[in-house]
C-alpha cells in the first residue's frame, strides 16, 4: 500500500523528574528545567493539529534528533556538534523513529480540570492558566469485560452439542454406507450408450475487458467495472484509504499518514464472436457386447469433440433387480446374459463391486 502523508503534528513528552508535560520541540522541561533524557519517548497529545509552518515541518524532514554522547543534550538531526558542549555528534545516539503511536486525534480535546485550584483549562494546555500548576491528563481506565449473558452461553453450548451430533451422524453414515452384503445374482439385462459431441463455428456471446476483445468480434454495450487494485496511484482509479495514524519521527513531531490503495476501473464489454463450440451430439446405444461409436459426417467447419461412453448391467436376485454401471468397455464385455456373479450391495441397495461367481 501507498503511505499517504497528511502532514505533521506536535507531539509531547513527560518529564520523569516532575511529571510535567512538554511540547515535542522542548528540549528541557518547561516546569522544572531538567533536560529531556534519551530514553523518554514522545507521545500523542490529546488533540493533534496539522502544522502549516514550513520551518517547523523542516525539523521532521531532516530526520531524528541526536542526543550528545557526552552531555546528553538533544540536538537537531542535521547538527554536527553539540549545541551545549560542542562535542562531535558522530558518537551521539539518534532518537528512535517510525513507531506508530496511534490513530490521529483530530477531535477537540476535553478540558482539563486543575487538581489544585479546580480551574478548567484547554485540553492542550500543559500548565494551569490560573495557578500555573502542572496539568495531567486523566488516564482512561480499561473497560471491564462484559459478562456473557446466560442466554448467550446457553446458545453457544447448544451449537457445540449440535456440531458434535452432526459430526457423529456423518461418521455413522459413512460407516453405514460402507457396510456391504454379498448377494448372489444373475445377469438379466445389459445396455450401452456412446456419444460424440460435434464441434462447429457458431456465434458466442461473451464479455471481456475492451483491450482484450478479439478484433473480429462485434462489440456491444460497455460499462465501467473494477478491474484490479494497485498499491500506486493509477489513471481512472478510486483512492481507498484507511484510518489516519500518527508515526513518531524522532524529532518531536509526528507524521500523520494513511495507508491507501487504488481501485482501477476499466471498460467491461459484451461482445459476439464466432467460436468453436458444441453444435450437436450424436448418440448410439445397444444391448449387445459389441458397442460401437456412432457414425458421423462432419461439415467443412466441424470437428469431433468429446467422446463419452457408459455401460449398464442389471442383475436379478430373489426377485429383485440390482443395477451396476461402469465406463470401462473391457469390464462390460465380461458380463454375459445368464452368467452368475457375487454383488457387494450397501444398505441402500447400491452395487459397489462385482465378482464372478466361483
Amino acid at each position: 500500500m501507498t503511505k499517504k502523508s497528511l502532514g505533521y503534528v506536535e507531539l509531547e513528552w513527560e518529564c520523569p523528574n516532575c511529571n510535567g508535560r512538554n511540547s515535542g520541540h522542548e528540549k528541557v522541561c518547561i516546569h522544572c528545567g531538567a533536560a529531556q533524557p534519551e530514553d523518554v519517548e514522545f507521545e500523542q497529545p490529546a488533540e493533534e493539529k496539522i502544522i502549516e509552518d514550513a520551518t517547523v515541518i523542516a525539523r521532521a524532514e531532516i530526520g531524528p534528533d541526536i542526543h550528545c554522547a557526552y552531555c546528553g543534550t538533544r540536538n537537531p538531526g542535521d547538527a554536527k556538534s553539540c549545541s551545549n558542549c560542542g562535542a562531535d555528534l558522530a558518537e551521539g545516539a539518534a532518537r528512535d523513529s517510525g513507531e506508530v503511536l496511534g490513530a490521529h486525534r483530530d477531535k477537540p480535546a476535553e478540558e482539563i480540570k486543575c487538581e489544585f485550584c479546580g480551574t478548567l483549562n484547554p485540553g492542550t494546555a500543559h500548565k494551569c492558566k490560573n495557578c500555573g500548576a502542572n496539568l495531567h491528563l486523566e488516564e482512561e481506565e480499561p473497560e471491564a469485560p462484559k459478562a456473557k449473558s446466560g442466554s448467550s452461553t446457553s446458545l453457544t453450548l447448544i451449537l457445540i452439542i449440535l456440531g458434535v451430533i452432526l459430526v457423529a451422524a456423518c461418521i455413522g453414515l459413512f460407516f453405514f454406507l460402507n457396510q456391504t452384503d454379498d448377494v448372489g445374482a444373475q445377469v438379466n439385462d445389459m445396455s450401452w450408450e456412446r456419444s460424440i459431441v460435434i464441434m462447429g463455428m457458431a456465434p458466442a456471446n461473451l464479455e471481456g475487458w475492451q483491450d482484450e476483445i478479439p478484433q473480429e468480434a462485434e462489440v456491444g454495450l460497455c460499462r465501467q467495472e473494477h478491474r484490479f487494485t494497485s498499491n500506486e496511484p493509477q489513471p481512472n482509479s478510486t483512492e481507498i484509504c484507511g484510518t489516519p495514524y500518527t508515526v513518531d519521527t524522532g524529532s518531536g513531531l509526528g507524521e500523520v499518514v494513511q495507508d491507501c490503495e487504488y481501485q482501477v476501473y476499466d471498460d467491461l464489454c459484451d461482445y459476439t464472436v464466432m467460436q468453436l463450440q458444441p453444435v450437436d451430439t450424436m448418440v448410439l446405444g445397444g444391448s449387445d457386447l459389441n458397442p460401437v461409436w456412432p457414425a458421423i459426417k462432419l461439415l467443412a467447419d466441424q470437428q469431433e469433440g468429446e467422446h463419452q461412453e457408459s455401460y449398464r448391467v442389471v442383475f436379478r436376485a430373489d426377485g429383485e433387480n440390482f443395477t451396476y454401471s461402469t465406463n470401462d468397455v473391457e469390464e462390460y464385455k465380461k458380463f454375459i446374459l445368464g452368467s452368475n456373479w457375487t454383488l457387494k450391495v450397501n444398505p441402500l441397495g447400491g452395487v459397489t463391486d462385482v465378482e464372478a461367481a466361483p
